[in-house]
């Protein structure tokens, strides 16, 4: 294995190298491949062998062709510094290759230690093909590009080889010649086709994470609402997912879509809104979406997508962690038959929803169990998950049945993490596209007569770099040499390999890694809780697609896989749509009532409710309820409970009068509560409690009232007949009637006549 990691000293002919690698098997002693072959090493390079020189640093940026063949031109470019406190002189850049590398482990090895300095590496091609530099003062850097024939590589048989580019010079404390900085990568040598090509599948996601709140406006069109304006930048020139429609464009990949990306998108291309702190703005990048939603939809006609259950919800999670909360797997199934119905709307090609995708393609039975359950048959699995276990010489084809009639589809771990690293740097990027071409390649040619499937699923969200250097390698596998693209629906449907595993490792040996970033369960009872909410609600509404529908999405958005590593923002989001739907259903709402004072033994009591919603509410019913029915029933039953139905239309309340039967005097505790018509208790909302004062007309109490009335009927009856008999006498004498002073009594005397003295007759 160490003989993979550097390089020989000097470069063996093609009958030379077999003669030794034969030797070396024959042998048998795994330690044979740590000697390298060549002259033996100079005292300048003992002297350096077994600690690190490298005091310049080797930074290769550029390798082109990345896989040559007889008659090309290599061109290596990228640029040297000086990162010690010494300058250097007679500094010069050369060009160096290394063995032929007889497997996938043994790319691996080297790549751990592409930049030691041990001494033990060949010998430059030198002559002309080399970059000089009089000196490299420190902290200096310089530019290189050197070109050479293929003719001049000394390559022999086909098979990944190592390339170099080092640096060597003096310095004062070491004046002499020496290597003082190297970068090693890898060289592709497959200069004809080879029978048996490998079909390659790659997956090409397109995922975003969650950027549409629950909210929308009250408008008919119900204008959406962003958390940020974050996406509209993924969707600018430049930006990670129009790099990924830009590439992808013209690389023979399979498309991989999340649908709320897309209904992302597709809202954007219409009014939106986005939230900034309480407020919320206007959103203006329409013209934006518009584009890539139109080359999305150009590129993917008459392609095979594949769509992702509706935000692409976390599998694993859903099999650990929410498996025990009730209704948590109900979400999957109507996201995944969402999935489908958007993606055929927005861009019009008829998707297949036949493929699950956990994270990091990891699996176990319960992950496979959930994956399966809302209709998958193909589970995307990766190899360091699904590792092979008989000790196969080769990497085998990709489909293999797992049972249940579910077939899980492998990818390639080597090729799958290529280009997880940052890839903004030309060098960076150079070495990771040469050792995907050099482990494609070396994959091809551990069994030539035998073609196999590989399939290659990359990062969910590769980041403009990360996808730039993924189309660079595929381009480069464009001539077909060793490889040859298939469809993913194709590779799913390959006949398995015999003799590859086809046991799904245990729930122990899920990585512990990927378990930690999983969502709580505390997430699932937040959804359950939110459902339980909407449904409550939705019950009461004349129009409930305008809660239900953005609601539930944003229910899958609380479930995405996009939110591993993020659980703060995780829980925030989920926050922030249960504190919305509260404030939705608290809209339709009891008006606070103050205390109440009954006379009688019957009355009403009004009680008002208010709903402050867009639409009107129905199917809703008011119940009051007293404390103390001995004292005071209410309805036409005069029972301890009375209910009343309710319709309101949106923006109005409405005044709903209960009748009352009154038993005794004293205050009784009311309580006012809405309730949906099935009996269930609305909103969150406790019982309105107000206080009622009654006060009960007893028989004795009311007899007393009335004698008193009678008495005055009868002194009023009096009055009338004593004031008709004075006038009658007035008009028959001819005298005027007397005047009478007044009484507030309504008398004109203590003896009801004339007063004393008057000298008149009293007529009796």
């Amino acid at each position: 294995m160490a003989e993979a990691a550097h390089f020989r000293e000097k470069a063996l002919s093609p009958a030379r190298r077999r003669f030794r690698r034969a030797a070396s098997l024959l042998a048998g002693l795994p330690l044979m491949a740590a000697f390298f072959y060549g002259p033996a090493a100079t005292p300048a390079q003992a002297a350096v062998s077994g600690k690190s020189l490298s005091g310049v640093a080797v930074n290769l940026d550029e390798l082109t062709p990345s896989a040559p063949v007889k008659g090309d031109t290599v061109t290596v470019s990228g640029t040297v510094t000086n990162k010690g406190k010494e300058a250097v002189t007679g500094a010069h850049v050369g060009v160096r290759v290394g063995p032929r590398l007889l497997g996938r482990s043994y790319i691996d090895d080297a790549a751990k230690h592409s930049s030691d300095v041990t001494g033990n590496d060949p010998l430059e091609i030198g002559g002309k093909y080399t970059a000089s530099f009089a000196k490299l003062p420190p902290g200096i850097s310089e530019n290189f590009s050197i070109s050479v024939p293929v003719s001049k590589l000394g390559l022999g048989e086909d098979g990944v080889y190592q390339l170099a580019v080092s640096v060597s010079g003096q310095t004062p404390t070491a004046p002499y010649e020496q290597m003082l900085g190297i970068q090693r990568t890898f060289l592709p040598w497959q200069p004809t086709d080879v029978s048996e090509k490998s079909r390659l599948t790659t997956l090409w996601p397109l995922i975003s994470g969650a950027h549409l709140t629950a909210e929308t406006g009250s408008d008919a069109q119900q204008t959406p609402v962003f958390e940020n304006d974050d996406l509209a930048q993924e969707l600018a020139p430049g930006g990670r997912l129009e790099q990924m429609v830009s590439l992808g464009s013209s690389l023979p990949v399979t498309w991989v879509v999340d649908p709320d990306l897309l209904a992302s998108v597709d809202a954007m291309t219409r009014n939106y809104r986005i939230k900034v702190g309480d407020t919320e703005i206007a959103g203006k990048n329409q013209a934006v979406a518009k584009k890539w939603l139109s080359e999305l939809e150009n590129t993917v006609q008459g392609k095979k997508i594949v769509a992702l259950p509706f935000a692409d919800p976390d599998l694993a999670s859903l099999a650990h962690r929410g498996k025990n909360v009730p209704g948590a797997l109900s979400h999957l199934q109507p996201a995944t038959e969402i999935a489908a119905t958007t993606v055929q709307t927005i861009l019009h090609v008829r998707p297949t929803t036949d493929f699950a995708w956990p994270a990091d393609g990891a699996i176990d039975p319960s992950i496979v169990d959930v994956a399966t359950s809302a209709g998958a048959h193909n589970v995307i699995a990766r190899s360091d998950s699904l590792q092979e276990a008989t000790g196969l010489p080769y990497t085998p084809t990709a489909a293999r049945p797992i049972g249940g009639g579910t077939t899980a589809v492998v990818a390639d771990a080597r090729l799958s993490t290529a280009f997880q690293g940052n890839m903004t740097k030309a060098g960076t990027s150079t070495l990771a596209v040469q050792n995907f071409l050099a482990q494609s390649l070396a994959l091809t040619l551990q069994d030539p007569a035998k073609q196999r499937s590989i399939v290659i699923a990359p990062q969910r969200m590769p980041s403009a770099s990360q996808a730039q250097s993924m189309a660079t390698a595929l381009r480069t596998l464009d001539a077909q040499r060793w490889t040859q693209p298939l469809g993913l629906g194709a590779a799913s449907k390959t006949k398995a390999d015999n003799n590859a595993t086809t046991k799904v490792p245990s729930g122990s040996a899920y990585p512990r890694s990927l378990r930690r970033q999983e969502l709580p369960t505390q997430a699932f009872q937040d959804v359950r809780s939110m459902q339980t909410t909407l449904d409550n609600f939705k019950n009461v509404l004349t129009q409930p697609d305008r809660v239900v529908t953005p609601f539930g999405n944003a229910m899958n958005r609380a479930l995405s896989t996009s939110w591993r590593g993020d659980a703060k923002g995780a829980k925030s989001y989920r926050s922030g749509v249960q504190k919305y739907l509260l404030s939705l259903t608290n809209r339709v709402q009891l008006v606070q009532k103050s205390d109440v004072t009954l006379s009688g033994r019957s009355a009403t009591i009004p009680v008002t409710v208010q709903n402050k919603l867009v639409q009107p509410v129905e199917h809703l019913v008011l119940r009051l309820r007293s404390a103390q029915p001995n004292r005071l029933q209410l309805g036409d039953h005069e029972a301890a409970i009375a209910e009343q139905p309710l319709k309101i239309a949106g923006g109005h309340s409405q005044t709903v009068k209960f009748t009352t039967s009154i038993s005794a005097n004293g205050p009784v505790q009311v309580f006012a509560q809405l309730y949906t018509e099935d009996g269930t208790p609305y909103g969150t909302a406790k019982a309105m409690p107000f206080r009622v004062t009654v006060s009960e007309m007893t028989p004795t109490v009311m007899l007393v009232i009335a004698g008193g009335v009678l008495l005055l009927v009868l002194a009023g009856i009096r009055m009338y007949t004593h004031r008709k008999r004075t006038v009658a006498r007035a008009s028959a004498s001819g005298d005027e009637p007397p005047e009478q002073p007044s009484d507030p009594d309504g008398d004109t005397g203590a003896g009801g006549g004339n007063p004393p003295g008057s000298g008149e007759k009293v007529d009796r």
